[in-house]
């Protein structure tokens, strides 16, 4: 399997990047910017998507598809929305190529210039809500409650697999809504359907909030997230759902005949997560032999190794092991046996281990004649042998064990990271030595925290959810605060 991984410890970032490639799960394509995320990443991927979309169907929602490029002029008639993601679009500007007149090679035709050029789409608030328009006439047609699975790009400069890169997957969910309260409800609703989901699945815990005015969504009147704490101490953002207001229904002119028969603009949410998810996964997890992953997502849940001498002992291991394989799988639970004659056990052991796969087993001729497996657990490297006639409980009990583990261990991380402070010079020393949460009075002004951004780097992750209001000081200006907020530096 190659060299070890950089330690945690020794560079965080080189670690991570290392892991992501050498686990097979992405690597950088020839396209600058972008990924190309590989069968193992993708099945990941795929069982995070499944359980999305069947939580998204249990709330309502349905799946629809949208146009990959947006008309120039749609994305300008949200004033604060073109702003927010001018920066980072890609922009289509002709339609046609040539062979160039000297045979150097294909050029752009000078004479197919688009009348209008087409944005590809950075997220697809402006070409939903134009479709929108065409739905909606009366109360009847409300609510609306559609979801997309897409890709989308922002243009991005440094990117890093995963967390930041210029075309990435994810899933865009844009509601109308007859009242302001059924919005509110609905954006609110997909925050705690996300942080059921990465607390649940991921084993990720979160904190739930409000974005602060400044760091909102282009065009939302209220922004709810979870953040998630990484081992380096750095925030993730994991998931946002916006409170639109009506501010895309008068911009593209979404009107329904109430009950009354007066016209009202409709109400908006949209929210999202990515494959940014992906990273939070790697992040919270692993460690320095490789990938820790949940089992509630792990491609391969169970793994076995048979440890054999010639092909008489591999068909008598084989024996014990193809009933084994299909009680599990009956049980619903995801099984390699992995009997390739290609790799020696010491190398597959390394690789699953690598890779993160929960549980291994191992069997050779000496737990053949004592009817027993050797049952390793990935989470703490802990082996046991099991009797043959309790494996399949065993394995049952350790998918519930680690995944509950795994959480309580991120969970316990991140109390120990959340630092309460008073002064502004308590809070450089926590930011720049601790890291992780700090919690910190501030006065609610983004003066206040631009300052705080400049001087420290660290951002207000969130406004707590239901925390308790606290009479205190700001710790930069000494103005009057009602509550804590949580600043973090953050990816």
């Amino acid at each position: 399997m190659g060299k070890k991984l950089t330690s945690r410890s020794e560079d965080y970032s080189k670690w991570y990047n290392e892991l992501v490639v050498k686990a097979d799960l992405a690597e950088n394509s020839g396209v600058r910017g972008c990924m190309v995320i590989k069968p193992y990443g993708f099945a990941i991927w795929e069982k995070m998507q499944a359980q999305l979309d069947k939580m998204f169907k249990e709330t309502g929602h349905e799946n629809a598809y949208f146009p990959l490029f947006i008309p120039k002029s749609y994305l300008s008639k949200e004033a604060s929305h073109v702003e927010g993601f001018a920066k980072e679009c890609a922009v289509v500007t002709h339609y046609r190529l040539k062979n160039a007149e000297d045979g150097s090679g294909i050029v752009v035709d000078e004479n197919a210039k688009l009348e209008e050029e087409l944005i590809v789409r950075p997220t697809s608030e402006t070409i939903i809500w134009d479709t929108y328009r065409k739905w909606v006439q009366s109360y009847r047609d409300l609510p609306i409650l559609v979801n997309q699975w897409a890709n989308v790009v922002r243009w991005e400069m440094r990117t890093r697999l995963f967390l930041r890169t210029a075309e990435f997957l994810w899933q865009e969910g844009h509601t109308a809504h007859a009242t302001e309260k059924e919005a509110l409800e609905e954006a609110e609703q997909m925050m705690h359907v996300y942080a059921e989901f990465v607390e649940n699945y991921m084993g990720v815990p979160v904190i739930k909030g409000t974005k602060t005015e400044s760091e909102r969504f282009a065009g939302a009147v209220e922004t709810y997230c979870i953040e998630a704490l990484m081992q380096d101490g750095k925030a993730l953002q994991a998931g946002t759902s916006h409170f639109l207001g009506q501010n895309f229904a008068k911009a593209f002119d979404v009107k329904f005949a109430n009950r009354e028969g007066k016209q009202e603009y409709v109400w908006a949410t949209s929210w999202g997560v990515s494959t940014r998810l992906m990273g939070a996964l790697v992040m919270t997890h692993s460690d320095d032999n490789g990938l820790v992953l949940p089992p509630n997502l792990a491609p391969i849940q169970v793994v076995i190794v048979p440890i054999y001498k010639g092909l008489e002992q591999l068909d008598a291991i084989s024996e014990k092991v193809d009933p084994l394989v299909k009680e599990l799988r009956a049980k619903g639970i995801s099984v390699k046996y992995d009997k390739r004659d290609t790799h020696k056990p010491g190398f597959k052991f390394n690789e699953y281990e690598l890779k993160g796969v929960p549980v291994r087993l191992a069997v050779g001729q000496r737990d053949l004649e004592n009817g027993t497996f050797e049952v390793a657990r990935r989470d703490t490297l802990e082996k046991e042998s099991v009797k043959a006639d309790e494996v399949i409980e065993k394995i049952e009990t350790l998918m519930k064990d680690i995944q509950e583990n795994i959480f309580k261990k991120a969970l316990d991380f991140r109390e120990e990271r959340i630092t309460m402070v008073d002064t502004y010079e308590e809070f450089k020393k926590v930011i720049e030595e601790k890291g992780g949460f700090v919690s910190a009075h501030w006065d609610g002004t983004t003066a206040t925290e631009d300052k705080i951004k400049e001087e420290t780097k660290a951002t207000i992750r969130c406004i707590p959810l239901n925390a308790e209001l606290e009479e205190g000081r700001c710790m930069v200006t000494g103005n009057s605060s009602t509550q804590r907020v949580l600043f973090a530096k953050a990816y």
